[in-house]
């Protein structure tokens, strides 16, 4: 999995918002909304090829989780994140 050329993690009023930029990514006419932790999975795996086992790795390093709950959380924003259109498998 990887997120797809083109969108970009913005702090804008404090927020983390994914933003489009670029002819690609034209029809992304809306900002996606991240939570802290989300923009900082965001950021560890921007332009590197990724697995959502990766991602609860990094939450498990970063915060006090458990397994179960990273796995579940990260699969809820795996699934945003593929709706929304700005990872590709």
């Amino acid at each position: 999995m990887k997120i797809k050329e083109g969108f970009i993690l913005r702090k804008i009023c404090g927020e983390y918002v994914v933003v489009g930029e670029g002819l690609a990514q034209v029809n992304f006419n809306k900002m996606l909304s991240l939570n802290e932790s989300a923009a900082y999975l965001w950021e560890q795996v921007a332009g590197k090829e990724f697995t959502s086992e990766d991602l609860v790795r990094l939450l498990l390093d970063k915060y006090e989780v458990s397994a179960e709950q990273a796995a579940a959380d990260v699969q809820k924003l795996l699934d945003i994140w593929v709706e929304q259109g700005v990872v590709e498998a």
